[in-house]
């Protein structure tokens, strides 16, 4: 609670917490799906690093599962390709490529995930491989996924120049009357007709 004292100025002013994010996306393209199926579970192919929000990261591909429990389906995890001290606070979604528009994705639905050195994220079980060889998105061996990031900045805090203010807004008097009143004397858009002894009135 505020107070002014009596007869003093008001003092206003105004200031904004505002939390920003980084957003992007990798492409990753499996070429020779058949020839990498085979790969024991829990064995990965790394793709090429990436930089989004001045971090590196990749994506671990496991053709056949990243543990017991996942054996028989892809999985797909978004890691850190760098050494932070701090966690970086991100959050992502795998997809085909066929299932994407082409602008970036918001991810405002999806958790946020802290991404340590050691510690990646993703899909354990991204896609069955028995429902990935029966569906559009294998095409001549190949298939492709987009990861959509988003990363959270520090937020930091602004001062507000202009200090909002709330206004009512002026509401002109009403002139009904006046335009009921033009309208019965003009008969403009009369729809109905009296007669009394013999002398018409248009009415509304």
């Amino acid at each position: 609670m505020s107070s002014t004292a009596v007869g003093g100025n008001l003092a206003r002013s105004a200031s904004a917490i505002i939390a920003t994010a980084s957003i992007g996306y990798h492409v990753l393209k499996i070429d020779g799906y058949s020839r990498l199926k085979g790969m024991p579970t829990g064995e990965f192919i790394r793709s090429h690093p990436f930089t989004i929000g001045d971090h590196r990261w990749c994506i671990r591909y496991y053709p056949n599962g990243d543990d017991s429990e996942s054996t028989g389906y892809i999985s797909l995890f978004l890691f850190l390709s760098e050494s932070v001290t701090k966690a970086v606070k991100a959050q992502y979604k795998f997809r085909f490529i066929d299932d994407v528009e082409e602008q970036t994705l918001l991810l405002t639905s999806e958790p946020v995930y802290n991404f340590e050195s050691t510690r990646g994220w993703g899909r354990a079980r991204f896609v069955k491989t028995e429902d990935l060889e029966n569906s559009k998105h294998l095409k001549d061996d190949s298939f492709v996924v987009r990861c959509d990031i988003s990363i959270t900045n520090e937020c930091h805090v602004e001062e507000i120049a202009e200090v909002p203010t709330t206004t009512v807004p002026s509401v002109p008097q009403s002139d009904l009357h006046q335009q009921l009143g033009n309208l019965l004397q003009s008969e403009k858009g009369a729809d109905v007709m009296f007669e009394v002894s013999s002398e018409k009135f248009k009415a509304h």
